[in-house]
């Protein structure tokens, strides 16, 4: 019973030597089928998930000893696919002596629907609304009855704009190592003030990009990820009027081609370790882009980027340490260098105030602490480098701007735990003696 197996000890014979015989029943499992209940009445009813579908997420299997701890975990790993309201699995005696049928009840939930909301976008920092965007999407969560999941969505802010449309199946059918499989068509528009700021005023520059491309993911082993992809960008710079531009108000060009815009295809490469999942449990992220010169006008170059992550307890207080680094080979888009300073970023400064290069590296440091319910205090050091590589990004738009390359930044904060994630509220300093608030929603990248 301990370790979860259905059965018992039916019958206890003493014999001589001080030896005594125990016979044990074992429920060995015969078969196993999926029944659905109505939402409304409990009544058995016609589902919409292929039982197949559900059948194949289950550990246990016929021939085995019963587990109700595997049975747990089998429903656990049904209710995560996103699809069912309820689950419980119900055993009974079979024909067979010693055997038992399991039955799955399932709780289909709707398969979807259309959903609005708003949000913020640390990228847009000026105008009337700063940072606040709505949205809009439809959602289908079980396509063809296979658990495979249809998202088309529209978030529309003060400048930036994106139209996703993405395709999963969670679970490729035929394959054994749980591989996934995302084909993703997305148009954005992203304000360029990261790296091209400080424009004239009415003269805002925004990148489009439109990508197409299919990725696929798989766990490599337990905690670890993996993800590899194929993807298709085609980016550009557009004034307030949504004219092409090739360069910005300093003459920094804004294109590698020198043409309305650059063409890419990207081979991707991603490996994931998290821990617990928790917010302070360890976690590191490998990222590698790979342009691809099929065409004599694609962009041949290399992006290497990753990020980890430590949480260490201190009583009731939490240390979190966390760095950050990257750099780029090759002949890339100017407004894709790496942008240093933000609230993701070294606090205290605006959004890639500290600089932007080929290279970069951020380290940060938090303490918080429980205040009062769902309230915690912070208190946080950050600081980010471009390692020197301002320069080496066409046009030296960092260097046109006067950014320092390397900064830091401290201060202190709330944060509020909410529907939304958590709600972050930081005062911070830098070393140029410049103060500023730094409101976000969600853990920081």
């Amino acid at each position: 019973m301990e370790r979860g197996l259905f059965g018992m000890v039916s019958n206890a014979e003493i014999l001589s030597g001080g030896i005594i015989r125990l016979q044990i029943a074992e429920a060995e499992v015969n078969d196993i089928s999926i029944r659905f209940l109505d939402r409304k009445t409990g009544e058995p009813t016609k589902g919409k998930t292929k039982p197949e579908t559900i059948l194949r997420q289950l550990t246990t299997k016929k021939g085995q000893v019963y587990s109700m701890l595997q049975g747990k975990r089998d429903v656990d790993t049904v209710l995560t696919m996103g699809i069912m309201e309820d689950v419980s699995f119900i055993p009974q005696p079979a024909e067979d002596t010693g055997k038992v049928d399991l039955i799955m009840n399932v709780v289909e939930r709707p398969n979807g629907g259309f959903s609005a909301g708003g949000g913020i976008s640390s990228g847009t920092t000026s105008g009337s609304l700063p940072g606040l965007i709505g949205s809009f999407a439809y959602s289908h969560r079980n396509v063809f009855g296979r658990n495979q999941k249809l998202n088309i969505s529209l978030e529309r802010g003060q400048i930036d704009s994106i139209f996703r449309i993405n395709y999963t199946d969670p679970w490729i059918e035929g394959d054994d190592k749980r591989t996934s499989r995302t084909i993703m068509v997305q148009n954005s528009r992203t304000p360029g003030n990261l790296v091209h700021g400080n424009q004239p005023v009415n003269n805002s520059l925004t990148i489009g990009r439109v990508a197409a491309g299919i990725e696929f993911s798989r766990p490599l082993r337990p905690k670890w990820s993996g993800t590899v992809g194929l993807i298709f960008q085609h980016a550009g710079a557009r004034n307030e009027k949504g004219e092409p531009m090739i360069k910005d108000h300093y003459s920094s060009p804004l294109t590698a081609s020198g043409k309305n815009h650059d063409d890419m295809l990207l081979a991707k490469f991603e490996s994931v370790y998290t821990g617990s999942g928790d917010h302070g449990s360890s976690m590191f992220v490998f990222n590698m882009e790979q342009g691809l010169p099929l065409w004599p006008e694609w962009l041949f170059f290399n992006r290497v980027n990753t990020r980890a992550r430590k949480g260490v307890e201190i009583g009731p207080a939490l240390c979190l340490l966390s760095l950050s680094g990257g750099h780029v080979m090759g002949n890339f888009s100017p407004h894709e260098a790496f942008a240093i300073g933000g609230t993701n970023s070294v606090r205290g400064y605006e959004e890639g105030a500290v600089g932007s290069g080929r290279s970069y590296a951020v380290g940060s440091g938090e303490i918080s602490f429980p205040v009062l319910g769902p309230v915690e205090g912070v208190f946080f050091a950050d600081y980010g480098t471009d390692l020197g590589s301002g320069p080496t990004v066409p046009g030296d738009p960092a260097g046109a701007r006067l950014k320092p390359g390397s900064g830091y930044g401290y201060g202190f904060g709330i944060r509020v735990d909410s529907p939304l994630g958590p709600l972050r509220l930081e005062y911070a300093f830098n070393d140029r003696h410049t103060k500023r608030f730094h409101f976000g929603v969600g853990h920081r990248n």
